[in-house]
């Protein structure tokens, strides 16, 4: 049955690789089948609560992850952020549901999911949804998220400041008038503002991309996944290049493109009803008929 109003979201507790405690959104109705949402670096589970509503309104139960580091999850101990780790608190969480769940990763949280189902010798989850993100991707649209991430390390004087930064990285949204949203990214600290993730993912080889020197293996885990996938890409993204497209089109057997005008690379933010929709339409056209033959 599908909800007619708002669809309550309980907080629950994963454990991740190592036992991380790992704190999600669950939304809509318990037996029914998962969709597990991996936000990108930086980013919290909030980034997703518009369409992690609206897929739990269509009749999917909803899990809405921080990853490790940010927002409510717990630090690494040993400021493990590697793509590994990432990848292996994904496959921990999806061993804790009662189904394969639908695996939906934007950038960092899409390149893990990425990892997670072409790395492991099973199938992880029932489809795959990266948003805005694929193995070749553009240097500078990298290098310009790395650098929003460190306007911040040293904290901001007001959650106006944050607000302005947050304007100068996504120029193309409307800047909010209210400002207390702003509080799921950051935490006050000694009368200043910080952002809700440790500040260590900075502090090691890592970005949203694997190392070039790790390309063999992304290319045998894109050539280990035959789940339906969809790659959503932000017409305006400039992270995402044509040659990532084109890879992911070749490589993998059953893929669909769906490209969201007026959508840089944080698609879920810029364009959510456009995003919510292309996510309803693969669940329903894709995922259904395997999950119910």
């Amino acid at each position: 049955m599908l909800e007619s109003g708002p669809v309550r979201a309980d907080q629950v507790i994963y454990r991740g690789f190592e036992g991380l405690e790992l704190v999600a959104d669950v939304r809509g109705d318990k037996d029914a089948w998962p969709v597990l949402f991996l936000h990108g670096g930086g980013q919290t589970r909030h980034a997703w609560d518009k369409a992690a509503e609206h897929i739990a309104a269509q009749g999917w139960l909803t899990i809405s992850l921080d990853l490790r580091g940010h927002g409510e999850s717990r630090w690494s101990e040993k400021g493990d952020y590697s793509f590994t780790a990432f990848c292996a608190d994904c496959v921990s969480v999806v061993d804790q549901l009662d189904h394969p769940p639908v695996l939906v990763g934007a950038s960092l949280g899409g390149m893990s999911a990425l990892l997670a189902e072409g790395t492991s010798d099973r199938e992880v989850g029932s489809g795959l949804i990266l948003v805005d993100i694929a193995p070749k991707s553009n240097v500078e649209g990298v290098k310009r998220i790395n650098e929003f991430m460190m306007s911040g390390l040293d904290g901001f004087n007001s959650l106006e400041d944050v607000a302005a930064a947050i304007a100068a990285y996504t120029p193309q949204r409307v800047r909010p008038v209210n400002l207390e949203g702003l509080k799921k990214v950051v935490r006050e600290r000694d009368g200043r503002w910080y952002w809700h993730w440790d500040p260590r993912l900075m502090s090691q080889e890592r970005t949203e991309v694997v190392a070039q020197r790790f390309a063999g293996l992304i290319d045998v885990a894109i050539r280990n996944i035959s789940i339906p996938t969809m790659l959503v890409r932000g017409l305006e993204s400039d992270v995402v290049t044509q040659e990532g497209v084109d890879y992911l089109m070749d490589s993998l057997p059953d893929i669909t493109l769906v490209e969201v005008a007026g959508a840089a690379h944080m698609i879920a933010g810029d364009k959510n009803d456009a995003f919510s929709d292309a996510v309803s339409a693969f669940l329903r056209d894709r995922i259904t008929p395997r999950i119910n033959p």
